[in-house]
């Protein structure tokens, strides 16, 4: 019986122990295994939300959908638009978000999930430094949250 109770006791704590985060023990946060939804850079904001950006380069056009945390639903926020200030190598640029209103989804400017910005240097610009200056999503107000894109 005690050998029983050992070996039970060492199986656990081997199962325990591979349940962890096998990313060490990065603070950032994790996003969602099977990717964002659309193929883009997610970041976080705070714990319950995230924002993910898609680029399509060929028109110059940056995509910003809000998220839950999960990443899983949309969530629709009041502003009409928000902007993101990116740091390219020789300038500073400023990235004005609108609010798309999409009939299939019943979303309006006022209550929308997807935004968009459009300009001729995303043609060309890969990868920059960014901060995005204030999003109010669900009344809580989120200001200057750094990342990179991609």
């Amino acid at each position: 019986m005690r050998i029983f109770l050992v070996s039970l006791c060492a199986l656990a704590a081997a199962l325990w122990a591979g349940c962890g985060n096998s990313q060490g023990n990065s603070s950032a946060p994790l996003l969602r295994e099977h990717g964002s939804p659309h193929g883009g850079t997610a970041i976080a904001l705070g714990d319950n939300f995230k924002i993910e950006w898609v680029l399509d380069a060929a028109v110059g056009k940056l995509q910003a959908y809000v998220l839950d945390d999960d990443m899983e639903n949309f969530v629709r926020i009041t502003p009409p638009s928000f902007d993101v200030t990116a740091k390219l190598p020789d300038r500073t640029e400023v990235l004005h978000f609108v609010a798309i209103a999409n009939t299939a989804t019943g979303e309006t400017v006022g209550s929308s999930s997807q935004f968009e910005a459009q300009a001729d240097w995303l043609k060309t610009t890969k990868t920059f430094a960014a901060v995005l200056r204030e999003i109010n999503v669900k009344e809580t107000i989120f200001t200057n949250v750094a990342f990179n894109f991609p």
